[in-house]
């Protein structure tokens, strides 16, 4: 019976979350609406998630959006320091192939997501067989580090959170 009211708990509570943050406002009438479209919504689209995403372990989940933040304002500061002071002929953009261990659709969207949400990166393209991912870098000396740092510091957590 819970299964079918709430098919997915963690999506109602994150829509009534966003739905609070939008209305930048919290009140009865929009907690009461957020929750609404917080079951109603999973209700509506649950036969379109038929494999749902497991995250197997959520204090993990959290620590990895902590991290993704810090990273995102980290590289703000790089990117604003490489645009600001860093002459056009001495940028060196480069295309970066990442090899993917990770085999969840979700968690292979998640850390497409997080490269692209980092400025100064951005995911270009997931081969057809989602064995790699191709990410274009704003500015690196060293292609084979910015691969080896998206993995260590993203996939292999990812790995943890999803599989």
């Amino acid at each position: 019976m819970m299964r079918r009211i709430l098919p997915h708990p963690m999506l109602s509570l994150l829509l009534t979350i966003v739905w609070l943050m939008l209305v930048n406002k919290v009140t009865l009438g929009n907690l009461i609406l957020g929750g609404t479209l917080g079951i109603l919504v999973p209700i509506i689209t649950s036969a379109y998630w038929p494999d749902r995403a497991v995250i197997s372990h959520p204090l993990r989940a959290t620590s990895y959006v902590f991290l993704v933040m810090w990273d995102i304002v980290i590289a703000n500061i790089e990117v604003a320091r490489i645009i600001l002071f860093k002459p056009n002929k001495n940028i060196r953009s480069r295309w970066v192939t990442v090899p993917l261990s990770l085999k969840s659709p979700e968690a292979i969207t998640v850390l497409a997501g997080t490269i692209t949400m980092t400025p100064g990166t951005v995911s270009t393209m997931l081969s057809a067989d989602g064995a790699a991912i191709l990410v274009h870098c704003l500015h690196t000396d060293d292609p084979d580090a910015v691969r080896d740092q998206i993995k260590t510091r993203y996939e292999s957590r990812l790995k943890e959170i999803f599989e």
